[in-house]
C-alpha cells in the first residue's frame, strides 16, 4: 500500500495546521489501510497515532505500517484519547474530517485552548484522484460486476422473484472473489422501475415489462457500479423509444468526459440529450457519482457541482427515465476519466431483451 499519510501532512503545511484528527472510518481506511479503527491523529512533525479498541487492537497491529496503533480500553472515550494527545504535543491549530455534532463538542470541550477546523475536504482532494493500486482494485471490482449483469441476464425469466435474481447474483460474484455487495442490490420490475432506488421484493418478474438490474461488487474494499434495464419478450415501440434516449445519452455523456471537463457540464449533456427527447421532467437525479471506498463520493456529476475532472477521477455516468405508472430505464457504466477522454470500466452487454 502507498504511505499516503505524508500527502496529507503536505496540507497540514499548507494550511498552517498542527495536527489533524480523521474520525471518518473510511478515511482511516483510506490512510493506514486498516478498517475498524477509532480515531487517527496526524501531527504535522510527530508520528501518527491510530487509535484502536481490544476487538481490533491484534490485527491492527499486524496490518498497519505507516504509523503507531494504540490499545483504548472497552469503555475509554475516543474525543478524550485523542485530545490529551493533541494537548501533549501541543498543537493549537488542528483540522478534522467527520465529527458528528455530539463528537466535535467533546473534542473542543478538552481542547478549549486549541482552534478546531472542520477539513473534510482535505481528504477527498487526496482520494478523488486514484492511484494505480486503486484503479487495479475497482477494475477489478467492475470484472466481478460484469459477471455479476451476465449471470442476472441467464437468470431473468418469467416468474422468478426480484430477491432470486439478487441472491443468485450476489452468489455468483462471492463466489469468484467479491468481498461482498457495494450497495444492496437493485432488482425493480414492471411499475416499481420507475423507481430510481426501488430495491428489490417479493414480485415476480413479468413478461414484456421492464427490469431495472443495479449492482456492484466489492474487492479489497474497493467498489463499481453498474445498471442494466432488461426485459423479457419484445419491447413495446415506447419502450424501445425510452431506452434509445437513455442509451445516447449515456453515450453522449461519456464522449464528454475527460480532464479539464466541468462535471456540470457532463451533466448537461445527457440532461439536453433527454430534454430534446420531451423526457426532461423524467430524469429525476444526477448523471453520476465517483466511485472508489465508498460508492458515492466525490466528484459529482450535476447541474450544480463545482467539481473540474481530473485524470484518475472514477466516476458514473448514469442517466435515467421514469415515468411513474409506467416504467423507468437507467443505464450506468462506471468510468475512469483519462487526460484524452475516458475508458469505461464496467464493460457488461447492453442488450435490453432476455
Amino acid at each position: 500500500m502507498i504511505n499516503r499519510i505524508p500527502f496529507l501532512k503536505k496540507s497540514l503545511e499548507k494550511n498552517q495546521l498542527g495536527g489533524f484528527i480523521v474520525a471518518d472510518e473510511t478515511n482511516m481506511l483510506y490512510l493506514t489501510g486498516f478498517e475498524g479503527a477509532a480515531r487517527l491523529l496526524i501531527p504535522a512533525n510527530n508520528e501518527s497515532v491510530l487509535y484502536v479498541y481490544g476487538v481490533n487492537y491484534e490485527a491492527a497491529k499486524a496490518s498497519v505500517k505507516n504509523c503507531s496503533v494504540e490499545l483504548m480500553q472497552r469503555y475509554e472515550d475516543a474525543n478524550k484519547k485523542v485530545a490529551a494527545q493533541c494537548k501533549k504535543l501541543k498543537l493549537k491549530n488542528i483540522g478534522f474530517d467527520n465529527l458528528d455534532v455530539s463528537n466535535f463538542l467533546k473534542v473542543r470541550k478538552n481542547l478549549k485552548d486549541a482552534k478546531l477546523k472542520a477539513m473534510s475536504q482535505t481528504i477527498w482532494d487526496l482520494r478523488k484522484v486514484k492511484d494505480p493500486t486503486e484503479l487495479s482494485n475497482i477494475r477489478k471490482a467492475a470484472e466481478l460486476t460484469d459477471k455479476g449483469n451476465e449471470v442476472a441476464a441467464e437468470v431473468i425469466k418469467p416468474g422468478i422473484r426480484e430477491y432470486e435474481v439478487a441472491a443468485e447474483v450476489e452468489y455468483a460474484m462471492r463466489k469468484r472473489g467479491s468481498e461482498g455487495t457495494a450497495f444492496d442490490t437493485i432488482v425493480a420490475s414492471g411499475l416499481r422501475s420507475a423507481y430510481s432506488h426501488g430495491g428489490c421484493t417479493s414480485k415476480k418478474i413479468r413478461r414484456d415489462e421492464l427490469i431495472q438490474f443495479d449492482i456492484g461488487a466489492r474487492y479489497k474494499n474497493y467498489r463499481a457500479d453498474l445498471t442494466r434495464t432488461f426485459l423479457v419478450g419484445k419491447p413495446s415501440p415506447k419502450q424501445q423509444k425510452i431506452y434509445d434516449v437513455v442509451m445516447e445519452a449515456q453515450e453522449k455523456a461519456f464522449q464528454k468526459i475527460r480532464e479539464g471537463v466541468k462535471a456540470r457540464q457532463v451533466d448537461g449533456v445527457a440532461r439536453d440529450t433527454i430534454k430534446k427527447r420531451g423526457f426532461g421532467e423524467n430524469f429525476v437525479h444526477e448523471l453520476g457519482h465517483g466511485v472508489g471506498l465508498a460508492v458515492h463520493e466525490p466528484p459529482s456529476l450535476n447541474s450544480a457541482s463545482k467539481d473540474v475532472l481530473k485524470a484518475g477521477n472514477v466516476v458514473t455516468d448514469e442517466p435515467g427515465i421514469y415515468i411513474v405508472g409506467y416504467g423507468g430505464v437507467r443505464i450506468e457504466d462506471t468510468v475512469l476519466v483519462k487526460r484524452e477522454g475516458a475508458q469505461r470500466l464496467t464493460k457488461a452487454s447492453y442488450e435490453l431483451t432476455v
